[in-house]
């Protein structure tokens, strides 16, 4: 599915630091839901531990909080299933853990997923509404009310699967997907998904797709014979150039101050202790 240009969610800034103790103490993500069997659960345990990279457990808990700190200036990426908000870029309201957009598409598909899981939901009512909005920042048929019914969602697990499940189906798996088969290691994974999430990938010029396309204009990537490194800074030019091409997008420091950091420190496996800035708030895992 192409995804339309993706929105930043509001900045309530705060300075934070978290520890990661390791594996053992990091949630895992919920990607299973009430109805499941135990032999899928199992499975889904199995999967995860055998991941390698920024699909495994504890790098994708600190790939949350990576995101989280640029998209709600948190590290508690947990607390953001209740936010819901119209930031005034033309996409309407910006909800949730990933910032989900009436605008464009993608909080239409997780309120109509939650929705086949749960039918007698407090959102169901609002589908109708939401398909008229899509593509649009009209609040026509939402309002206040609308608000409130996400919040009162929000406090359901079953919607918090559903925002969970949307986000690696949209955005996080195809990442991680493509930088297997580009033969990037953790951080480089963590580049793309981030970059999936801000600008989607639909046909524009500043997709994820168009991203990776001018990257491989001036390098190779691992699997094409390329140095990582190299490819990666390629990467992050392209990604600089396209948030610049809207003035939503403009402060560029989620790519200079976070993840040319880690570059720079060759840092390709995200492993703690992580120090970064977004829009000059300082941020730690240890």
């Amino acid at each position: 599915m192409n995804v339309p240009h993706r929105s930043t969610t509001a900045h309530r800034k705060r300075i934070i630091t978290r520890t990661v103790l390791g594996l053992a103490l990091v949630a895992l993500p919920a990607t299973a839901y009430a109805a499941d069997s135990p032999e899928q659960t199992t499975t889904q345990h199995r999967m995860a531990a055998e991941a390698t990279g920024l699909d495994n457990p504890a790098k994708k808990e600190i790939a949350m909080e990576l995101v989280s700190s640029a998209e709600n200036s948190s590290l508690d990426w947990k607390g953001q299933y209740k936010y819901i908000e119209d930031i005034g870029d033309g996409r309407g309201y910006t909800a949730g853990i990933i910032g989900f957009c009436s605008g464009t598409g993608d909080m239409l598909d997780l309120v109509q997923r939650y929705t086949d899981r749960v039918p007698d939901n407090t959102l169901a009512g609002y589908l109708p509404a939401l398909r008229r909005v899509n593509g649009t920042d009209s609040h026509s048929g939402l309002g206040s009310g609308f608000v409130s019914a996400w919040k009162s969602a929000a406090k359901d697990p079953a919607f918090q699967t559903a925002q969970n499940d949307e986000r690696d189906r949209v955005y996080f798996d195809p990442a991680v997907s493509q930088g297997k088969k580009d033969g990037v290691g953790v951080l480089g994974q963590f580049a793309y998904y981030d970059a999936i999430v801000m600008h989607g990938d639909g046909d524009d010029n500043t997709s994820f797709g168009a991203i990776r396309k001018r990257a491989l204009a001036k390098a190779k990537p691992p699997a094409q014979g390329g140095d990582e490194v190299k490819y990666l800074n390629a990467f992050l030019d392209a990604r600089v150039w396209a948030m610049k091409q809207e003035e939503a997008h403009s402060d560029t420091s989620r790519v200079d101050t976070e993840q040319r950091v880690f570059l720079n420190k060759k840092n390709l496996n995200l492993s703690p202790p992580l120090d970064w800035k977004v829009y000059g708030d300082p941020y730690h895992i240890g």
